[in-house]
């Protein structure tokens, strides 16, 4: 059984272990920056091995608002290219797009936005941001990204250092903000707060409770068999739809909160144990 280090806290998890694997979990989901790694920055060499020995036994799927390539860099870089690859799902832009692996990766579906729909985010995005007063006098990069099913606002820009990002908006309060003066002007779609600076627009109902319910019907699991695991999962966070779909879901404040869930996961699920549900949610401990 893999050994969970009882010295660590901050998380703890409730386990009810049945004997004929009923309700047993199948699926773990997780967000990706600000929850397996920080934001646009690669996983650590800790949550690589944690993931790899999670694939040996379950399936996963991660879903983030960066597009493909930001998972390329992030994080199939830093797991064995092996065929427990097959075991991994890969949900770009807050699931308005899917890629499974079969020898190589495939994209299976891209929830695209027209040339009119893309004017209208772009133009909204910057009348709602100029409108907010949270401008900033120096960007890195391009502030707004058209990854093609999800239009991005990166306030500090796509390519800002990490220790601005980070102390940009740490409470989400400024993206609030540009939120409740962005959603007015687009009644159409859907616009969730991520990462360390971003904000997302997808199509209507195309969001991650989207990709859950593609995951429960391209996997063949249902939602009550998962798990999701991310770090913006209030009201109007780009994770909270996930919760609305029905997945238990447990919040987390960083990378290290998850690399806790996920020891906690792998010593349910050793080989001693082989049948188990993660069954409540997370609590704090005091110390």
């Amino acid at each position: 059984m893999y050994d969970f280090p009882e010295h660590r806290t901050g998380i703890w998890l409730n386990f009810q272990l049945f004997p004929n694997g009923v309700c047993m979990k199948k699926l773990i989901v997780f967000d990706l920056d600000g929850t397996l790694a920080r934001s646009k920055s690669s996983l650590d060499q800790e949550m690589s091995a944690l993931l790899t020995d999670l694939l040996l036994i379950l399936k996963v799927a991660v879903i983030s608002g960066g597009a493909w390539p930001q998972f390329e860099k992030q994080l199939l870089t830093h797991l064995p290219h092996d065929e427990h690859l097959m075991n991994l799902s890969i949900l770009p832009t807050c699931g308005t797009q899917f890629f499974r692996y079969s020898g190589e990766w495939k994209k299976i579906y891209s929830e695209d936005f027209t040339a009119e729909e893309k004017e209208k985010i772009v133009s909204s995005l910057k009348k709602a941001f100029d409108a907010s007063g949270f401008k900033a006098d120096k960007v890195w990069g391009e502030v707004i990204e058209d990854r093609g099913s999800q239009i991005t606002l990166s306030a500090l820009g796509q390519q800002a250092p990490l220790p601005e990002k980070e102390k940009w908006d740490p409470d989400f309060a400024k993206r609030k903000k540009v939120k409740a003066i962005l959603d007015p002007l687009l009644p159409g779609f859907s616009v969730r707060l991520g990462g360390a600076t971003s904000i997302d627009v997808t199509k209507p109902g195309i969001d991650k409770a989207y990709g859950i319910r593609k995951l429960r019907d391209i996997l063949g699991i249902s939602t009550k068999e998962m798990i999701y695991i991310g770090d913006a999962l209030f009201a109007g966070g780009n994770d909270y739809p996930a919760e609305q779909a029905g997945v238990i879901s447990i919040p987390v404040r960083g990378p290290a909160d998850t690399k806790r869930v996920i020891e906690a996961i792998l010593a349910c699920l050793g080989d001693d144990v082989p049948q188990a549900e993660l069954q409540v949610g997370i609590h704090e401990l005091t110390a």
